[in-house]
């Protein structure tokens, strides 16, 4: 039985229906905002997200399954993982944003 296709419409969806979620846009591209502190874009390859993710935790998603997890050189320093959307399995999704979307909080949090 293949997997559920995702999308980022998929995303969009489970987003929303957080608290304080917002749409914007982000070098172009479709995000999501949680009190205008960005946590999830879409990559400009249209294939995969962009997502906050403490750089600990990061590294144990790249570490389980590298095919969907992984970083270009440009996110090495920055607390964001890309999410291929072809392989990443849709039940993943809630934790994923929730650990992304309470990343974003803390950030914010820490500017302040």
């Amino acid at each position: 039985m293949p997997k559920p296709l995702v999308t980022y419409d998929t995303i969009r969806r489970l987003a929303l229906s957080m608290p304080d979620v917002e749409e914007s846009t982000s070098y172009g591209t479709p995000a999501l905002k949680v009190k205008r502190q960005l946590f999830l874009r879409l990559h400009q390859d249209l294939d995969k997200i962009v997502l906050r993710m403490p750089f600990d935790r990061r590294e144990e998603l790249m570490a389980e399954d590298p095919d969907t997890y992984f970083i270009t050189d440009h996110y090495r320093d920055y607390p964001w993982v890309l999410v291929s959307l072809a392989k990443v399995r849709s039940d993943a999704l809630r934790d994923l944003l929730n650990i992304a979307y309470r990343t974003a909080q803390t950030a914010k949090k820490r500017r302040v």
